[in-house]
């Protein structure tokens, strides 16, 4: 009988360990866990999905198109990492007060919208390295080949900025010498211009490259000059957040980053969303 018992025992201590084994397997699954995170038996597990969050109307980083499908930039640039990581990519779309509350709350792995390295963003979230800058830059019109996008070179010119941004602040501290002509929003600015109101118009690179390469500016302009990058009025770039309590899948997707930007990929993805070289 005590033998019987024993094996009785031991086949019971066997399915109930089965079962936690199971649970714990179920949950793992489910929630993701990241490559060098470790299980109840102290080894690693590694991470088969990757849940990405972005919003759905900041073109050309993140947007529906005419299939309703949600690309981007941004969301290209997730699936690139995820590729590199060599785990399963998933990229939902959320209002953008619900993007980093979500991050939070472990709904998701990551976020990749645009948000700027902000001191009030890192008491909540960490970061990855930046992947992207903003600059500003200067656009002339086609006719003024001579300008030059210099606070030496635009002494005197009318400048066209939007009231209120950092581009005209940006001005009136490096351009002193300059006429600059505030206007209720960038639209307006580049209105100006088109029209030869003003000689130049200082912006956001981006939208600047957008609106040159579209029909609006009825090919009326072309940038002038390099881009200016100074943190203090443009920012330090955009970067992806991340879950403070997580620092190998910080580690793992900088590594992914810098090795999407040595194959080539990032500028691939640049060039397609990009019409116009922003630097």
């Amino acid at each position: 009988m005590p033998s019987c018992h024993s094996r009785l025992v031991a086949g019971l201590v066997a399915i109930v360990l089965g079962l936690v084994s199971a649970d714990i397997a179920v949950r793992a699954q489910a929630t993701g866990l990241q490559a060098g995170a470790q299980n109840n038996e102290g080894l690693a597990v590694r991470r088969v999905v990757l849940r990405f969050l972005t919003t759905g109307d900041f073109p050309p980083f993140n947007f529906y198109d005419e299939d309703g499908v949600l690309t981007g930039f941004n969301v290209d640039l997730a699936r690139a990492i995820c590729l590199q990581l060599q785990v399963t990519c998933e990229v939902s779309e959320r209002p953008w007060a619900q993007l980093l509350p979500s991050l939070q709350k472990s709904e998701v792995d990551a976020v990749i919208a645009g948000h700027a390295v902000t001191a009030q963003a890192l008491q909540k979230v960490a970061f990855s390295d930046r992947y992207f800058h903003t600059p500003g830059r200067f656009a002339r019109h086609q006719k003024n080949t001579g300008l030059t996008a210099t606070p030496e070179g635009l002494e005197g010119k009318r400048i066209a900025v939007a009231s209120g941004t950092a581009h005209e602040a940006y001005l009136r501290q490096f351009f002193r010498g300059s006429r600059i002509l505030v206007f209720d929003n960038p639209d307006i600015a580049r209105e100006a211009l088109k029209a030869g109101e003003v000689d130049v118009v200082f912006g956001d690179a981006v939208s600047l490259s957008f609106w040159i390469n579209g029909t609006a500016s009825e090919q009326c302009c072309t940038f002038s000059g390099g881009a200016f990058l100074e943190p203090k009025f443009f920012g330090d770039g955009m970067a992806i957040a991340l879950p403070k309590d997580d620092p190998q899948l910080k580690a793992d997707v900088n590594n992914a980053l810098a090795e999407v930007r040595t194959s080539g990929r990032f500028i691939e993805l640049v060039t397609r969303y990009f019409p116009f070289r922003l630097y």
